[in-house]
């Protein structure tokens, strides 16, 4: 090896050293940051000596794939499963459903039951009408905090597309730095570092997967399949609900004028939070408040009070409807349907558990209870027993068998329709929620080990181990030694070259 060989053996162990060094230090750097990825300096070899080939980037495409789509599952089971236990399971009392209008109806039917088989009693009397609050109560409350959920998830949905439309457009500003630093040569890892930090922050909302182009365009596409970024950002837009009420119009969520589709199920079939918030806000939500509201229309009908001068007529007795509080309930004429056949189809349902009350008839201290008893709550036409004997309970007998034994036909939209007692329906209203909340939640469990699996796979791949770091700038570090003496033994050489002919 010659003097100049041996120089520039060592200029390129300097050289190549320091690159090293600053690649390790940076790495070291971010050895927390979950969005950094792990450099990595390719040494060449070359007829003048092995030098820095280029900075590796360490990735890997497929479990970055499965990563995003992980995490947009987790994400979406996630706000679903919040928004029925943190939100509508807490109206209900929690895992027991103590406030629910369920546990209130049992508790009215046993009171009523009491109250038949004492029916002089007014203790028993006090007692119906306290249990007959209680429970109008439980629907008016349920009702309004389930208008407040929707409200909630509106505004969440409304924040959640002005996020979006925010990262889209720093997505674009990324992948123009990507594009530019790859088409020139330039080093794009920077770059690329802040654009899978954005994927990841996109996949939150909304379910993603990428297209990766020409000097590393990336073009991205929604789970639906809907067009959300290429070349320039698509427009995701919505507008807030005007009315939270059962009858209330929703608003969809537009990609690029394409209405994103709500999940569906406790096992949600959602990817993102958006799709969740959108099965929050426009499914979960107004099924059970259809629930609700025919609970309220069927107790309506149920103690509904008959004219006792004989025309057939209805009116409404212990329960009313605050909206029509003197609306008669009748038979459907064009149906030509008799009166036991009356249906909760005849009745005006919507918000009916907002608008349901029990009647100032009968409560203390201006009313007096024990027209359940009796009858009279609409007026003395419709008082089954004129001469107010305090033996009497046929009504109140009526009332208790009719929990059970009157059949209502219950729509379809509430998911538990059909020909079924009002107790048997708010059983089911119950069970409905519980399955629905338990799916969730078992599922939140399953997605969330997954997205944990799928991101400790990648990371082991691209992450910063300080260990192997650690290790890496020992050798480093020989290296340089190695140049040094090296270096030192060309001086010593040459000075002794000098010597010789000095």
């Amino acid at each position: 090896m010659s003097l100049s060989t041996a120089r520039s053996t060592a200029q390129s162990i300097f050289n190549n050293t320091a690159r090293q060094t600053s690649v390790i230090g940076t790495n070291i750097s971010n050895v927390q940051n979950g969005d950094y990825n792990k450099r990595t300096v390719m040494i060449v070899s070359t007829e003048h000596g092995a030098r820095v080939g280029s900075v590796y980037r360490e990735e890997n495409a497929a479990l970055f794939r499965q990563s995003l789509e992980s995490n947009s599952s987790a994400s979406a089971q996630a706000t679903l499963t919040d928004g029925l236990t943190k939100e509508i399971a807490n109206l209900l009392g929690g895992g027991n459903y103590d406030r629910s209008p369920n546990t209130y109806l049992s508790t009215f039917r046993d009171t009523l039951s009491s109250y038949g088989a004492k029916p002089a009693d007014t203790t028993l009397a006090a007692g119906v009408v306290s249990a007959a609050k209680d429970l109008v109560q439980s629907l008016n409350s349920t009702s309004t905090g389930l208008q407040a959920i929707r409200q909630d998830a509106d505004k969440k949905i409304n924040e959640q597309v002005g996020n979006l439309n925010a990262l889209l457009a720093s997505f674009e500003t990324v992948n123009t730095k990507v594009i530019q630093a790859t088409s020139t040569g330039n080093d794009p890892n920077s770059a690329l570092d802040e654009r899978d930090a954005l994927l990841k922050k996109i996949s939150d909302l909304v379910g993603i997967y990428s297209v990766t182009r020409e000097n590393g365009d990336m073009a991205l596409y929604t789970s639906e399949g809907t067009t959300l970024f290429e070349t320039i950002p698509r427009v995701v837009s919505t507008k807030p609900m005007e009315s939270y009420n059962a009858g209330a119009i929703t608003q969809d969520v537009f990609i690029d004028g394409v209405a994103i589709t709500p999940g569906d199920g406790g096992d949600t079939s959602a990817k993102g939070s958006l799709q969740a918030l959108l099965q929050i806000r426009d499914q979960v939500a107004p099924t059970y408040q259809r629930q609700l509201d025919e609970i309220a229309t069927a107790l309506i009908l149920m103690f509904k009070e008959e004219n006792q001068n004989g025309n057939g007529s209805f009116a409404a007795g212990l329960f009313y409807d605050i909206k029509n509080p003197s609306l008669p309930i009748l038979p459907d004429p064009a149906a030509g349907e008799p009166k036991e056949k009356l249906d909760i189809k005849h009745m005006p349902v919507d918000d009916m558990s907002t608008r349901i009350r029990i009647s100032a008839a009968v409560l203390p201290p201006t009313g007096n209870p024990a027209l359940i008893r009796d009858g009279g709550i609409a007026g003395e036409a419709y008082r089954a027993n004129p001469d107010g004997s305090s033996g009497y309970s046929e009504l109140l007998d009526n009332y208790v068998e009719s929990f059970e034994d009157v059949k209502f036909g219950f729509s379809d939209s509430s998911s538990i329709g059909g020909d079924q007692s009002v107790l048997d329906f708010s059983t089911a209203s119950v069970g409905w929620f519980e399955s629905l909340r338990s799916s969730a939640s078992n599922a939140d469990e399953t997605k969330t080990a997954l997205m944990a699996r799928t991101s400790e796979a990648y990371s082991n791949v691209t992450s910063v181990s300080l260990d192997e770091e650690l290790s890496l700038l020992l050798d480093v570090e020989q290296s340089y030694k190695a140049g040094t003496k090296l270096l030192s033994t060309i001086d010593e050489m040459i000075k002794t070259l000098l010597d010789s002919v000095g």
